[in-house]
């Protein structure tokens, strides 16, 4: 009796260890696929114009796995290695905190957990397990250990003075380095409480969304039960994000919210990943009305990869929906938000991302308003976007 005993907790032993072990990776196996269908070929003028372009992207969410960011994984799809292949200057990293069962576009509650069990298969630090504002301060952690452990080619971006220093670092060598801006999918991770938001912006968050999939205290989800405006609480969080220097998302927040938000903003705002109703008639996608809103304030439409995005995995759908962008407010305000390892499932990777540049040239877009699209608007907007609002007022 006591041996076998001892032989099925040992049995439990192995099995737990190869749950932490594997379990992880083939989670995300399943959730951030890159499909591989078929590219259309990439012409030499692409390419050249690719190797001279700033890119940024707005949107990834490689903090929320249990991958070494300066390593090639093979899986996902965002990583150093890939960054510096596909010429991205400027990586935003999301933290995500929390994702309801059952996740869907249409209607969430803010009960169950996704994440929770994922922070434990991926021994993240105990205080993590149960605290949302901790989540996010250890995905804040990973990036700055990361980039300590880069030898400088992975490198935080915080003020205009470090965006700065990158872009002349990218113009004067040939290691080239690649900046990482730190967001929030949610500002949940608030916990009701507006101080903590001291402490986010202290760890380097310098954007933020209101919401992800479900409502919370600050407003109504897209996806949420009631979608509601913004509440009392949401509207002081905004004006702190505002006088702190943190860019305002809209992304997955409810169209109620959306107008309450255009209506009282005073520095530009952005969408970092999605679509637009007219080229994909899903119910997170802008609508026109939006996409004009978001103008207005000076602000960017940054255009997924995903199919709920575009309807369509091909790099010209991608191109489709920018362009509408582009026609109905201007090229000023397109911008790249690929949704990458955001549980979605793309065509090609971020070491691909020429062939964005290809669509692009392909959907008629001149090569100054490719530069634009492809990351001259993120910077004009994160540059002015992060000095706080007494700085830049002076």
């Amino acid at each position: 009796m006591r041996r076998w005993i001892i032989g099925l907790l040992a049995l439990l032993l192995v099995a737990a260890g190869a749950f932490f072990l594997l379990g992880p990776a083939m989670i995300e196996r399943g959730m951030n696929k890159v499909e591989g269908g078929a590219l259309p070929p990439v012409s030499e003028h692409a390419r050249a114009l690719h190797r001279s372009l700033t890119i940024v992207d707005l949107h990834s969410d490689t903090l929320l796995w249990k991958r070494d960011l300066l390593t090639r994984a093979g899986r996902g799809h965002v990583d150093l290695p890939r960054l510096e292949e596909g010429h991205v200057a400027l990586q935003i990293f999301s933290s995500v905190s929390k994702t309801p069962k059952g996740q869907n576009y249409d209607a969430n509650s803010a009960d169950g957990d996704n994440i929770t069990g994922l922070v434990i298969a991926h021994l993240q630090p105990v205080r993590t397990w149960g605290s949302l504002l901790e989540r996010s301060l250890w995905h804040a952690e990973k990036l700055h250990r990361a980039e300590a452990a880069s030898h400088g080619q992975l490198r935080a971006v915080a003020n205009p003075v470090d965006l700065d220093a990158l872009l002349a670092a990218r113009r004067g060598g040939k290691a080239v380095p690649v900046g990482a801006l730190l967001s929030i999918e949610g500002l949940r991770d608030l916990e009701g409480d507006i101080a903590n938001l001291d402490k986010l912006h202290a760890a380097g968050f310098r954007m933020a969304g209101l919401t992800h999939f479900f409502d919370n205290r600050l407003a109504g989800s897209m996806h949420g039960l009631k979608k509601g405006g913004l509440t009392p609480f949401g509207r002081r969080v905004v004006r702190a994000m505002e006088d702190k220097g943190m860019i305002v998302d809209i992304a997955h927040l409810s169209h109620a919210g959306v107008a309450d938000l255009l209506e009282m903003a005073r520095r530009p705002v952005v969408s970092s990943h999605g679509g637009v109703q007219a080229t994909c008639k899903v119910n997170r996608n802008l609508s026109d009305a939006e996409i004009r809103g978001i103008a207005a304030t000076g602000g960017l439409i940054g255009v997924g990869y995903w199919d709920a995005a575009v309807c369509d995995l091909s790099p010209a759908s991608i191109a489709k929906a920018m362009k509408h962008v582009r026609d109905l407010v201007g090229i000023e305000h397109v911008a790249l938000g690929s949704d990458y390892d955001g549980a979605t499932t793309v065509r090609f990777d971020t070491s691909q991302l020429v062939q964005v540049t290809q669509a692009l040239i392909d959907a008629g877009f001149t090569d100054d308003q490719i530069r634009a699209a492809m990351g001259g608007n993120a910077i004009r907007v994160l540059r002015a976007g992060i000095v706080p609002m007494r700085a830049a007022q002076k």
